[in-house]
């Protein structure tokens, strides 16, 4: 996907690349597009990798057993009504290992759909759509809990804060599907920075909540860009360490500049280790400071 601003960042305790091998066993269209060792980060050597699944990337860190994925934060994967065998065989061997959430079946909104959560925590909602596929692949957010009622709120919110957003269509539980109300939202979609999310309410009781296992990485142009959306979206001060960030919703962010990317992708080690060092005693990152470390100023 060219020029996506908003990558899924998926944390793992050691399996990251082993996770992103699989994806590429299973996935068409997948890549492993590079590797980075941060050295000496409170995790240790913690390793990360970029890859893409669908021209659609995503990062992964290996950094400790910190934090768990769970289906609070999916992705929504579409295919056309004439791929309904890729999908069936995407399905099959994503589950190994894994469970269901809910079962490969036709339902009333899909002639073929199944949510699983595979063996590394990260969960998959693969349907059959006969829209017009624009992206394969779309960041999925369940507001629950604490927060159910309120992925409409989510919607206005992020299309309220980000460039390049529209809102798309909505549809609310009926009646009789206690119980989730007829204010609750089955399914909606919204663009934001030329990305399309899924999101929807479910009011049933879970064991689980949005946390940093899955967060949304923003790359910015520059020092005013950041703050910016650091101030708009940052609420939980506790929360905010490395580039890291938590909205209201308690949606984990990280805001980073696209000075960063190049600097670890492009870096020798021993740059990489100054901007690391850097960068890890940051709350909100500061391109200045960090382009200082890169050249060993």
């Amino acid at each position: 996907m060219k020029n996506q601003k908003i990558v899924p960042h998926l944390w793992f305790d050691t399996e990251a690349e082993q996770a992103a091998n699989f994806y590429t066993n299973i996935f068409p269209d997948t890549e492993i597009i590079k590797k980075v060792t941060l050295e000496d980060t409170p995790s240790g050597d913690a390793q990360q990798l970029i890859f893409s699944i669908f021209d659609f990337r995503f990062m992964a860190i290996s950094a400790g057993p910190y934090f768990v994925k769970n289906p609070s934060v999916s992705f929504t994967v579409l295919f056309k009504e004439s791929e309904v065998e890729l999908l069936e065989e995407i399905y099959h061997k994503l589950i190994e290992n894994g469970k269901a959430i809910m079962p490969l079946n036709q339902y009333e909104f899909s002639t073929r759909y199944g949510w699983v959560q595979d063996q590394y925590d990260v969960s998959w909602q693969l349907l059959v759509t006969d829209e017009p596929i624009e992206h394969r692949i779309e960041p999925t957010l369940m507001f629950m809990n604490q927060n159910v009622g309120r992925a409409e709120e989510a919607i206005n919110f992020y299309t309220d804060i980000f460039k390049n957003s529209k809102q798309g269509g909505k549809f609310y539980y009926p009646e009789g599907l206690e119980p989730n109300k007829t204010s609750h939202l089955a399914h909606a979609r919204f663009k934001i920075e030329n990305q399309w999310f899924t999101c929807m309410d479910s009011a049933y009781d879970y064991d689980y909540q949005f946390n940093e296992g899955i967060s949304l990485l923003v790359t910015v142009e520059d020092q005013t860009e950041l703050d910016a959306y650091w101030e708009q979206l940052s609420a939980v001060p506790e929360a905010e360490q490395c580039g890291w960030l938590k909205d209201k919703f308690g949606v984990s962010w990280q805001i980073a500049p696209r000075q960063l990317n190049e600097m670890m992708v492009n870096g020798s080690p021993e740059q990489i280790k100054r901007v690391t060092e850097a960068f890890l005693k940051m709350k909100k990152f500061d391109i200045a400071t960090l382009e200082k470390a890169y050249y060993g100023e």
